[in-house]
């Protein structure tokens, strides 16, 4: 059963022009996304271990994205590509995390359903990712990773609806999605996931 919505807006052909043509800048920024998604859910662990009906599945989320992170850095160093220096702060979602609401329930809820959204988006970028690279190894890699995280972003939506009314997730995912839709077309058009 599908619990997360279709995002808002497409990611656009320049954005996969640009993965295509600097694809180990692509990589890096993959990487990094991947180990900061499995810190996320870790941090929701540490942020709220009262919620003991979803720390299983956070743990487990978040060993998966550990595991893409392990994967996109096989690949690297297969193409001799290093790891940046430092991981950059990433707008896109720190724009996202600027519009939750302050009070601990509102920011709990938004926060899981940002991280199906930003999950959701993921998914669709690594579909596009996928169709647009030559048969191999890789190309067979962003399919596998494609379907993981459309499956994220039914998790975070299941796990909210642990706690909250799903009218008021629904209604406030919406509101969200369209937030996520404004953010994502100004930002800079790069090689990077975000």
């Amino acid at each position: 059963m599908k619990l997360s919505i279709e995002l808002e807006s497409a990611s656009s052909q320049q954005w996969i022009d640009a993965v295509m043509n600097d694809f180990d800048t692509f990589l890096q920024d993959h990487a990094d996304c991947e180990r900061k998604a499995s810190a996320m859910a870790m941090s929701f662990v540490a942020k709220f271990p009262d919620r003991v009906e979803i720390i299983p599945e956070l743990i487990e989320t978040a060993v998966e994205e550990l595991e893409h992170f392990q994967q996109v850095y096989e690949i690297m160093e297969k193409r001799g590509v290093r790891l940046p220096a430092k991981m950059g702060q990433d707008m896109y979602v720190k724009e996202l995390v600027d519009n939750c609401r302050s009070d601990v329930e509102n920011r709990f809820l938004d926060r899981l359903l940002l991280a199906s959204i930003v999950e959701c988006r993921g998914a669709e970028r690594f579909r596009l990712v996928y169709e647009n690279l030559p048969e191999g190894d890789l190309k067979k890699f962003y399919h596998n990773l494609w379907a993981s995280e459309a499956k994220h972003g039914n998790i975070f939506v299941k796990m909210a609806l642990n706690y909250f009314d799903e009218d008021i997730v629904y209604n406030r995912l919406k509101e969200l999605n369209k937030i996520e839709a404004e953010i994502l077309s100004k930002q800079p058009i790069k090689a990077a996931l975000h």
